[in-house]
């Protein structure tokens, strides 16, 4: 699994398109800010947009930050089994850098602002990269396998 992640509008998601060939290898690309749930992944490449809108999701439903985290584990966990049933296959998962630091006014979106930082943390260490993107200019900060 790869995570991406950035900036809002900071060029994530084209370079994710040019990285990976997008247009010309057979994909799925799902983005949560157009839809909740996930369809049937028939594809060797998957990309997962937005992953920051499905924790919101998951605290709106869950009503507290933990127990959305607990069920982004579960879920991440079962997205890693689908990647490593098969050789080839690739999960990228892609979520925008929310508030840079800046604490939120609203205790909801503080709440939110918390579990996504902690599903972000849980992605980046399970990921085998994780590579953040500002102003289109792509940084890799962990490549599993050499020196961090």
């Amino acid at each position: 699994m790869h995570l991406v992640t950035g900036g809002a509008f900071n060029g994530k998601k084209q370079w994710v398109k040019e990285t990976y060939s997008l247009g010309e290898k057979p994909h799925i690309w799902h983005s949560f800010y157009h839809a909740g749930q996930l369809e049937k992944w028939t594809e060797p490449i998957v990309v997962v947009e937005g992953i920051e809108r499905h924790v919101r999701r998951l605290v709106e439903k869950e009503e507290d930050a933990e127990s959305a985290r607990q069920v982004w584990n579960e879920q991440l966990t079962g997205w890693l089994d689908w990647e490593s049933k098969e050789k080839n296959r690739q999960l990228v998962l892609i979520g925008t850098d929310m508030t840079k630091g800046v604490v939120p006014a609203n205790a909801f979106d503080r709440m939110w602002r918390d579990a996504a930082g902690w599903c972000f943390q849980e992605a980046a260490k399970q990921a085998c990269q994780v590579i953040q993107i500002w102003y289109g200019l792509p940084q890799i900060i962990k490549n599993k396998g050499e020196e961090q």
